[in-house]
């Protein structure tokens, strides 16, 4: 009889010890998340959920990315970032039960698990490292959007960009910084709050000061960190 390949196959709930959420529960427990999930493999451009629907469920990315964009009163699109798996999905929408933050919409094909929203809850009150998680979490993104209003209110479009390609350099191994979401100059206008042409020009005016040069479709390299540096002040 020829072996069994399954020996070495990992168990399907082994998928959420990746996700940090919940990366320290055991398997057992890991095994009663996973039941009580629902499946679903999202296609590119798919809206995943929309801003202001009820957050009945905690979106687990498994594999895959996600962007998040929001409206204006004004009507105009605002880009929150893109996500990529395996990670929670807008945690704060299901804590507190008023809605959905954003829009989350499939970048690439995406695998997401979705768990009820109380059985979320249940595991936040159970488990000590969820609920740290949860709480480094939602302090993170207090931090991060307070630095973000102040840098939108005070910054010019062009520091703005010099700083967010800071930020995204210092998060990679090399100095290629891909554009956010789908890749364009619209989705990085609606992250850092401005118009695509005002973008257009911020990005011009770096390469032609030798700071970035084209690496690609939908992508930059980053020359001179040090001078960038300078222009995010």
């Amino acid at each position: 009889m020829s072996p069994s390949v399954s020996a070495d196959t990992p168990p399907p709930h082994a998928a959420l010890a990746a996700v940090p959420l919940l990366s320290g529960l055991g398997d057992g427990r890991l095994r009663e998340v996973w039941d009580a999930t629902v499946r679903r493999r999202h296609l590119a451009g798919q809206v995943l959920r929309r801003a202001g629907a009820p957050a009945t469920h905690l979106l687990l990315l498994l594999r895959g990315t996600v962007a998040a964009t929001g409206h204006t009163a004004a009507g105009r699109t605002v880009g929150h970032g893109a996500w990529t798996g395996p990670r929670a999905l807008d945690k704060v929408a299901v804590i507190d039960g008023l809605g959905h933050t954003a829009t989350l919409t499939a970048v690439t094909a995406c695998d997401v698990a979705a768990l009820p929203r109380d059985r979320f809850l249940a595991l936040t009150d159970d488990a000590a490292t969820v609920r740290a998680h949860v709480l480094r979490t939602l302090a993170g993104e207090a931090r991060r959007q307070q630095a973000r209003f102040a840098a939108t209110a005070t910054l010019p479009a062009e520091a703005r960009l010099a700083a967010w390609l800071l930020a995204e350099a210092a998060r990679r191994s090399d100095l290629t910084i891909p554009m956010p979401g789908t890749g364009t100059q619209q989705d990085l206008a609606e992250l850092l709050g401005v118009s695509r042409i005002t973008v257009n020009r911020a990005l011009a005016c770096l390469r032609r000061d030798g700071l970035i040069a084209p690496a690609g479709r939908g992508a930059v390299r980053v020359l001179a960190p040090e001078l960038l540096r300078l222009r995010g002040a």
